[in-house]
């Protein structure tokens, strides 16, 4: 391998791409070129901001415009030039390894996110089935009442399951800086969070469990990001039977 191979190898050094006996050589190469030790930080740090940056579903023609870049590229030895210039064609190579790193990141990311994804899509389908057993359930048993300010809280409580899906409906947000809260209340007058709606929301439904110890389940406004306890006069309550 002459020196003008091992000056053309920095792209292929960073993308692992070399041989054992290449790496080796070009290794031993790198503790006397200052050139090339440059080039190969240059091209690891690429490497490492495009791995630390925010993921983004690549566009479908990525591939087809990486492969083209990297056929269109030139990747031959350069010719001697001085060594602290490095030679339009390293430099050429340079980009097209930048190109190939920003394909591999933005692959690796995409799938990261595709799996993402599909845990939620998991997530949400398995949510769903449970709220139809409860909705299906043979002493499952439907209360409503109606919003002091508009809309409607519904209650579908299963005693066996020990579970209720709680729907609500408003017919206006809650406020600057408040949100809906819902809520189990025992016979005692205790009441446990069933979760507050994100400001701005509307409507929600959610299933909850320990429904068999309520004795009704009720609707508040709190401050943004809900309450321990209630904070203000229900909008409504349903009583379970």
């Amino acid at each position: 391998m002459t020196n003008g191979d091992v000056h053309a190898l920095s792209g292929a050094y960073v993308l692992d791409a070399l041989t054992d006996i290449e790496r080796a050589a070009f290794r031993r190469h790198l503790a006397s070129c200052a050139t090339c030790a440059i080039e190969v930080a240059e091209l690891q740090e690429t490497a490492a901001r495009l791995a630390d940056g925010a993921w983004s579903i690549p566009p479908p023609s990525l591939r087809d415009k990486v492969f083209a870049e990297v056929s269109r590229t030139r990747q031959d030895a350069p010719t001697p030039v001085k060594p602290v210039r490095p030679q339009r064609n390293r430099r050429l190579f340079t980009v097209a390894a930048a190109v190939v790193l920003a394909a591999v990141a933005a692959t690796g990311t995409f799938a990261v996110q595709e799996n993402r994804l599909d845990d939620q899509r998991t997530a949400a389908q398995a949510e769903a089935g449970r709220v139809t057993e409860v909705l299906s359930a043979p002493d499952a048993t439907l209360r409503s009442e109606n919003l002091a300010t508009g809309g409607r809280l519904t209650a579908v409580v299963s005693p066996s399951r020990d579970q209720a899906v709680l729907t609500m409906t408003a017919d206006r947000p809650a406020g600057i800086d408040r949100t809906y809260q819902l809520w189990l209340v025992d016979d005692a007058g205790g009441a446990v969070s069933a979760g507050a709606l994100p400001p701005g929301t509307t409507s929600a439904t959610r299933l909850v469990t320990g429904a068999a110890a309520a004795a009704a389940f009720a609707v508040t406004i709190e401050p943004a990001g809900g309450s321990t306890a209630p904070t203000t006069k229900p909008l409504a309550t349903v009583t379970v039977a």
